[in-house]
């Protein structure tokens, strides 16, 4: 043991020096320690000085007095580490027992090492508005109802929160809901997992866009449903060809999931009323509502459903940051009511204090401010992009802006190897997904989706640099 130095008391010091030799196996469960008298006289100080330091240490339980035996290193140390030989044995690499799911492979938009993930459709995480959401958390914290957000509650979500969303929806998206057709959940993929669960029995046909969202496809697989593709044309889902005897439906009519197709109002109509008479749920993934560039975003199917067919899905996620998980439904009470126990079965409830602080700034307006800057900021952003990809691509890349959503559906030339191109523009630090991969039927299509939300004017233009450098010879 060596001698401490510093301003700590000198006790304190001791007893420290005492606790390392320990730590590091110095001295040992059962070892024997010097009198008080004997370690004074051998480190200079005074007994009192050992006795002080002995008492510390036996009050933390790294050391035990037997009396006129003396005074010994604890048989049961505190948090002594395990010495290698007494390390537990590694797990097993094989289970005893057969799984009936096997990981599933990645998704196409999962994020990669590339530097620019021009592949996610996702906000800007440094325009999160960091000290208001610091305050109103601290807030929700301290408030008189702090204690029970912190206990289990209402696993449909803080009363606050639905209330919040509920009057938002009716007033900015005139969707006639109060806080009973209201379940808050982590993220929208949750209403998806729980709605798949509700609905789908094993064998039952779930429909969906013929190229869309995997994700959405994933939660009705692992339901048991059998997927069913269905056509899209410049006027949004094909209705006419939904498959018969259908028990659901997850479509994205308002900017279509990638090809920013708007739903028209024929086929919003048609839709309403085939489900009306089939009798089958239509989830309705408004993912993206608040980035609408040109006009007024068009009113949900929610908004115009008398008949209760429709589960309404919407995120806070894309308004503030997509690892703030928080997603809605709106849908009927029974709805509502039967959704919620599934989840309690999976996710006893959600994180109540983040839902009140976010109800603070829904309720202040906070939320509706953000969106219009970001609305702002994004659209600066699409212009620049669009810009960008002319000048530097001319007639290898077509397209057509849409009126909303944070991502560009790109008609590629026919003599441009896509997949070829796409492998060089990562390599080289710029990730794009391909219409391939975001199709049912995995079948190769002249497209790519870009997206151009989360960089800078900056940052888009050197990653359309990058990906013009690494286009191949057209027709090569």
């Amino acid at each position: 043991m060596r001698r401490g130095s510093g301003s700590d008391a000198a006790f304190v010091r001791i007893a420290n020096a005492l606790t390392t030799d320990i730590r590091r196996g110095v001295r040992r469960a059962g070892d024997r320690l010097p009198s008080t008298r004997t370690l004074a006289a051998e480190l200079g100080v005074n007994r009192n000085t050992i006795v002080a330091a002995y008492d510390e240490l036996l009050a933390q339980g790294w050391i035990a007095s037997h009396g006129a035996a003396g005074t010994f290193v604890a048989g049961e140390l505190p948090d002594l580490p395990k010495r290698r030989s007494d390390a537990p044995a590694p797990f097993a690499k094989r289970a005893a027992y057969d799984l009936h799911v096997a990981p599933l492979p990645p998704l196409p938009l999962t994020a990669t090492a590339a530097r620019y993930q021009l592949s996610a459709g996702v906000p800007d995480p440094r325009l999160f508005p960091h000290d208001v959401m610091a305050r109103a958390y601290r807030r929700a914290l301290r408030a008189r109802t702090a204690n029970a957000a912190l206990a289990y509650a209402n696993a449909s979500g803080l009363l606050r929160l639905r209330e919040a969303i509920a009057a938002l929806l009716r007033e900015a998206r005139n969707v006639p809901c109060g806080p009973e057709n209201i379940l808050i959940t982590r993220g929208s993929q949750m209403v998806l997992d729980l709605a798949a669960r509700a609905l789908i029995r094993g064998g039952d046909t779930a429909a969906v866009e013929h190229i869309g969202y995997q994700p959405a496809w994933r939660a009705f697989e692992a339901a048991g449903a059998k997927l069913a593709g269905v056509r899209l044309d410049d006027q949004g889902l094909v209705v006419d060809e939904l498959p018969a005897k259908l028990r659901a439906l997850y479509v994205t009519p308002h900017h279509q999931y990638p090809t920013t197709v708007l739903l028209t109002p024929a086929r919003r109509l048609a839709l309403l009323d085939r489900a009306r008479r089939d009798r089958f749920a239509i989830l309705e993934d408004d993912y993206d509502h608040e980035f609408h560039f040109d006009g007024r975003p068009v009113a949900p199917l929610a908004s115009a459903d008398p008949h209760g067919s429709v589960i309404y899905i919407g995120s806070l996620s894309k308004t503030l940051a997509p690892g703030l998980r928080l997603g809605f439904l709106a849908a009927p009470e029974p709805v509502v009511e039967a959704l919620t126990s599934v989840r309690t079965l999976i996710d006893r409830q959600g994180d109540h204090v983040l839902e009140s602080a976010v109800a603070e700034l829904v309720e202040e307006g906070e939320i509706q401010r953000h969106a219009n800057k970001l609305r702002r900021t994004y659209a600066l952003r699409r212009e620049r992009f669009a810009s960008l990809l002319r000048t530097h691509f001319g007639s290898a890349l077509q397209f057509t802006l849409p009126p909303g959503g944070i991502t560009i559906w790109v008609r590629v030339a026919d003599d441009i190897p896509i997949d070829r191109w796409l492998e060089r523009a990562e390599a080289r630090g710029v990730r794009v997904v391909a219409a391939k991969d975001l199709a049912l039927d995995r079948k190769p299509r002249p497209y790519i989706r870009l997206a151009f939300a989360q960089y800078s004017e900056a940052e888009l233009a050197d990653a359309i640099r990058i990906l013009a450098r690494a286009l191949p010879r057209r027709g090569a």
